[in-house]
């Protein structure tokens, strides 16, 4: 498909520089078949039913972003997936700066040797010495916001807790699942009392997710791999719940990622382990879910073409239109929608 047809001009004050506070008073619009309803994120319990199951990303985001020298020349990474105990592949800023065998100073006594360059542009850094990485990244690397908040402020004390979800258990995302923000301790409290149930799995999202599409056809584009998880427990409660007449929700668009390339023809979703670049456009059949809560994307994104999958894309162009129209907040920090195919 022409990339052009998910383009939309989306004002730049739509952009959100800070989450909603509390988290669960962002707004939510809730797109049912052709209908739109406005509505805010602690409404949520009323919008699903008994038995419908919430599916959240328990990622953690690390601190992937450094800053360094090669010699005198000052260059930044993002780390975007990790390859091996000491090992992060990450786009570089000034990267034509650094060779392989270069060896980058982060500071804070952190160091990496840069090598094997890839088609993509990013470099593999090889962290020195024997401490954890995390530890590393804790010392001389800072939360990695996302390009359009960083471009109009700096990161600071506040992000550490706010760019992290309720779930957040397992490091090494570089982004969050940023849907799973809004979400509170009461607010899970309600969607119990409603008897609607929750699970989590694992997909420590990349930096590619922030990348454009840059073909002019979605069949040119290539996807950046992400690592994953689903154990058995985690599919088993999934199959069952759709067994049982119930609704599998995702929260997010990495949830839902994970789980259709977890899912086999007959909708069975099984346990899964490994990389997935699973790519997600309009023609798609969805196998492992039933409705997805997710934020405002980027136009011509790969997850503005993941919702136009679901929900049609003329739907999703009126919805996105809508939520301009009526002063939804835009992007990470934003509010949410309710897409309910």
């Amino acid at each position: 498909m022409n990339v052009d047809l998910f383009d939309f001009t989306l004002p730049p004050e739509r952009i959100a520089l800070r989450p909603a506070a509390p988290r669960d008073s962002a707004r939510m619009l809730v797109v049912r078949g052709d209908t739109l309803a406005d509505r805010i994120v602690s409404d949520l319990p009323g919008e699903l039913r008994a038995g419908d199951l919430l599916v959240f990303n328990d990622t953690r985001v690390i601190p992937a972003q450094l800053e360094g020298m090669r010699g005198a020349a000052r260059v930044g990474a993002t780390l975007h997936k990790r390859e091996g105990p000491r090992r992060w592949r990450a786009f570089v800023r000034n990267a034509k700066r650094v060779r392989d065998g270069d060896t980058i100073d982060f500071g804070a006594g952190v160091s990496a040797v840069a090598s094997d360059r890839g088609a993509d542009g990013s470099i593999a850094l090889d962290f020195a010495g024997d401490e954890p990485v995390e530890l590393l990244l804790e010392r001389a690397g800072r939360m990695p916001l996302p390009p359009y908040i960083a471009a109009k402020r700096p990161t600071d004390a506040r992000d550490a807790d706010d760019y992290q979800t309720m779930f957040a258990r397992r490091a090494g995302a570089v982004a969050a699942p940023t849907a799973a923000l809004h979400f509170t301790p009461a607010l899970l409290d309600a969607l119990a009392m409603a008897g609607v149930g929750h699970v989590t799995l694992t997909l420590h999202v990349g930096a590619g997710t922030f990348l454009p599409v840059k073909a002019d056809d979605t069949d040119d584009h290539v996807m950046h791999a992400e690592w994953g998880r689903i154990d058995r427990a985690t599919a088993d409660r999934l199959n069952a719940t759709r067994a049982a007449g119930g609704r599998v929700i995702s929260v997010g668009t990495t949830s839902l990622r994970l789980i259709e390339s977890a899912a086999d023809a007959d909708g069975i979703v099984h346990p899964f382990e490994g990389d997935t670049a699973i790519f997600i456009t309009p023609g798609y059949r969805f196998r492992g879910i039933d409705g997805l809560v997710t934020n405002f994307h980027l136009p011509r994104s790969t997850l503005f073409m993941l919702v136009s999958a679901l929900m049609g894309l003329d739907r999703m162009q009126a919805a996105y239109a809508h939520a301009i129209e009526h002063g939804y907040r835009f992007y990470s920090y934003g509010d949410a929608s309710l897409l309910l195919p």
